[in-house]
């Protein structure tokens, strides 16, 4: 837009002093649709690029605060949309999916399955389009965690698998095509074709977010997801103790060499709580995840703690996002997947060029 806008100018700068909860480098002007004021009628669209829901009624309170008593009326209208984030290595496009986030570990028995899991449903529960592909060709488990582990998918046509629901998200594992007892004795290609698949042989329907558990390790899979799939952005997922950071390195640094960006670290296990005195204690160290983020200049997303519960939930087929959604637990894990929601919304951002606004002042 050309030319001097009082209106316009204002309600920019003031939206500007509202950092949007889940991005804080982003703030309420980057989701301005349109301005119209009224005589003392001030009437504002703001459309945000990821499920901000919960926050809407904060959101509008706000920006309501900021604008009066100079208008006597603030009309605010909050939408959301999931932003596409454009990816870098020119695969082809998977139909039926908006945005693919990797969530790997450089090494087994850190959590990174429990916290894919939680991450998907927490989206799924915010309001967005979710699906899960468990990419652990070798120890599928995401079937076992969403209790669909007796489910075999049902074909579309000939060509196409329909993913399984399961509490409100798409997926589809290894672990739905096999029995518990089959283990899966492949050779690198063969696994490495056995994903693309599961991806591509999938009807995903309309998804906004496809959650990827991955495999530990930076092997054939992790390669063959980075040449091959149109990867938004990757999450590591570690335990503060050294010898987790070292392997999570060596993720961070895989990624990175693909053209993959890192969106940020989820340190799991953080601390131990006791379910009987509730003594909180760190048993696998302190502050490792920070260090990691720091040393990448990516975001902690979060910490996570070891707690019986979790594991206990997950087992049995309702994670903690959905057995206890009100507990401290499954809130964390909703702040965790909105801030990777938002933070694709402010990749986007800065892919593309800025949003067309409009401005009236009659």
């Amino acid at each position: 837009m050309t030319g001097a806008n009082p209106l316009l100018e204002t309600v920019q700068a003031r939206l500007r002093q509202l950092a949007i909860p889940d991005a804080p480098r982003l703030t309420f002007a980057d989701a301005l649709v349109s301005a119209q004021a009224v005589n003392q009628s001030l009437k504002l669209q703001l459309n945000f690029g990821y499920p901000c829901g919960e926050h809407a009624d904060a959101m509008t309170a706000q920006i309501q605060n900021l604008f009066r008593p100079e208008y006597a009326v603030v009309d605010v209208q909050i939408g959301w949309h999931a932003a596409k984030v454009a990816t870098v290595n020119n695969q082809t496009t998977i139909s039926g999916v908006r945005n693919i986030i990797a969530v790997a570990s450089g090494k087994g028995g850190v959590g990174k399955s429990t916290t894919a899991v939680n991450i998907a449903l927490a989206l799924a529960a915010a309001g967005a389009r979710v699906g899960i592909l468990d990419a652990d060709i070798y120890g599928p488990s995401q079937a076992l965690m969403l209790g669909v582990a007796d489910r075999r998918p049902e074909m579309h046509s000939p060509n196409k698998m329909k993913p399984i629901q399961a509490h409100g998200v798409q997926m589809i594992s290894m672990g739905n095509l096999v029995t518990e007892n089959t283990p899966v004795v492949w050779r690198g290609p063969m696994v490495s074709g056995a994903l693309q698949q599961l991806l591509n042989q999938t009807q995903w329907d309309e998804v906004d977010y496809l959650i990827v558990d991955m495999p530990p390790g930076t092997g054939d899979i992790q390669l063959t997801l980075s040449q091959a799939v149109p990867v938004s952005g990757a999450v590591i997922v570690t335990t503060p103790q050294d010898i987790a950071l070292l392997d999570a390195r060596k993720g961070i640094e895989m990624f990175r060499k693909v053209n993959i960006p890192v969106l940020g670290v989820v340190e799991n296990m953080s601390l131990h709580i006791c379910s009987n005195c509730g003594h909180e204690e760190a048993i696998f160290g302190a502050a490792g995840g920070d260090r990691l983020a720091k040393q990448y200049g990516v975001e902690l997303l979060g910490r996570l703690p070891l707690q019986m519960s979790i594991c206990e939930q997950t087992d049995s087929g309702n994670p903690p996002v959905i057995a206890e959604p009100t507990s401290a637990v499954a809130e964390k894990y909703r702040a965790i997947a909105l801030s990777i929601a938002a933070l694709l919304w402010q990749k986007s951002l800065t892919d593309t060029a800025a949003p067309t606004i409009s401005v009236s002042d009659d």
